[in-house]
């Protein structure tokens, strides 16, 4: 594993350390006091609190070392004005010095499961590397990047960005060779005003790249077909679409997994996958263009694809006391909220959709959630909302021809819990879908407890 002395790092980011500390090395970073590893760098950040505070906490954990803005006892530190920002050019620099080659992943939805099947493509031809969960910010990219080991010959880094010029920073940090845009959705259109403004916003990933590089676009989404001028950069187009250069068809979404046919130039060949839904297939579609793109065999992307399971929390599928649930609470935007019913209404039982708000849609909020209200009145037997949109979702199944009964609006958690028990039964499809700080997981949590009470014991 590559080690970064204190002495380098202070020089990548005009930072002070004292001399008794300078040859001493760091592996990786974290900001978390309660979770650093031993022989990894404390970031401080502030916020609530002054992250200064947690540094002996951090220290008697095993951290090697201390990034901070002010000097705290007698501990080994690089002194700056901004960790956020030092944080960055330490890890731009370790980028550069492992001399890897990086692809970048973005989009509206499915980023994470996008490069979750990057890197099953990759593996096996390469050593690879990737962000974790959603390391995907100003914070979490530059850490995944200082834990990469010494011998990755690529890495697989999540971009993530809410508002402008955070995507031209993570790109400078990352400088990815390969850059995936899965679509142009509606999230975080609250900050970036138009889907136009989020499309602004995600090509800034071009922005670290090199000259010739190669960006991948996803041909199907009517957002990224008119860029096929890119200074400096070679595009091609993934998708179903006629003129994508990997082209996907023969989509079949059968009970025992997603199947469909990929072609490219003359050669062609099938993947086969033990996901349900439709909207997999352009996540897995931008994985197979990587692939080609980095020369990986055909058999091997298809091994890769084959072997793929979906991180936990993202449609994760459970069964227990008879029932079928369906896990999906990492974050939802309308997007992911369509295709999230779409599968459950091709579930054979009956069917109940528990949804939060989905957030960061700014005026569109109303719009959007009695949209998605309209959608599951077509495909669900009950839908019970949650949150401040929860009225809107609720008007959108009543208008879209669901009974009053069967529909229900809640802001207490607590009382959406005790319905869902109320109504549920063997044999019923579970759906809970939300954003993230929304907390559906809870209600499954507390859905699986009372079946456990109920039941006198765990499921078998």
């Amino acid at each position: 594993m590559g080690k970064i002395t204190l002495r380098e790092a202070a020089q990548w980011c005009g930072g002070r350390v004292e001399e008794k500390y300078a040859d001493r090395t760091f592996f990786g970073a974290s900001n978390d006091s309660r979770k650093i590893q031993p022989g990894e760098l404390f970031v401080v950040l502030k916020g609530e609190r002054d992250g200064h505070d947690y540094i002996p906490a951090a220290m008697e954990r095993g951290a090697a070392a201390v990034l901070g803005s002010r000097q705290v006892g007698d501990y080994p530190m690089i002194l700056v004005e901004d960790t956020r920002k030092a944080l960055g050019d330490i890890a731009r620099q370790e980028r550069l010095r492992l001399n890897m080659k990086v692809v970048a992943v973005t989009g509206s939805v499915g980023k994470s499961t996008t490069k979750e099947m990057i890197a099953c493509v990759l593996d096996g031809t390469y050593r690879v590397g990737k962000t974790p969960a959603n390391h995907n910010n100003d914070i979490g990219m530059p850490m995944a990047l200082l834990a990469m080991p010494e011998d990755t010959e690529v890495a697989v880094l999540e971009m993530g960005m809410n508002h402008f010029r955070e995507m031209a920073y993570l790109s400078s940090i990352g400088k990815p060779d390969i850059a995936v845009i899965v679509n142009i959705g509606t999230a975080h259109i609250e900050y970036l005003g138009s889907q136009t403004g989020i499309r602004q916003a995600k090509m800034e990933i071009v922005e670290g790249m090199p000259e010739n590089g190669t960006l991948l676009l996803n041909g199907d989404d009517r957002m990224l077909r008119d860029l096929d001028q890119i200074p400096g950069q070679r595009i091609v187009y993934f998708g179903a679409d006629e003129g994508c250069a990997v082209r996907c068809r023969e989509i079949v979404n059968a009970v025992d997994g997603l199947r469909f046919r990929v072609t490219h130039g003359d050669e062609s060949f099938s993947v086969i996958m033990n996901l349900e839904g439709r909207h997999f297939v352009s996540d897995a579609m931008a994985a197979v263009a990587v692939g080609l793109e980095m020369g990986v065999p055909e058999e091997r992307i298809r091994q890769g694809l084959r072997s793929f399971r979906n991180l936990a929390g993202r449609q994760e599928t459970l069964r227990a006391y008879g029932y079928t649930l369906i896990k999906d609470c990492y974050n939802a935007g309308p997007e992911s909220m369509e295709a999230a019913l779409k599968v459950l209404g091709e579930k054979q039982g009956r069917k109940i959709a528990v949804l939060g708000d989905m957030l960061e849609l700014g005026d569109r909020a109303a719009a959007e959630h009695y949209r998605i209200g309209r959608i599951a009145a077509e495909r669900v037997d009950f839908v019970l909302a949650y949150g401040d949109c929860a009225d809107r979702v609720i008007g959108g199944c009543i208008t879209g021809g669901m009974p009053d009964s069967r529909a229900q609006a809640f802001k207490d958690q607590q009382a959406l819990s005790c319905e869902l028990q109320r109504i549920a039964r063997p044999g019923d499809v579970i759906l809970f879908k939300g954003s993230h700080s929304m907390h559906m997981e809870r209600v499954l949590d507390a859905f699986m407890k009372y079946e456990k009470d109920l039941n006198g014991g765990d499921p078998v």
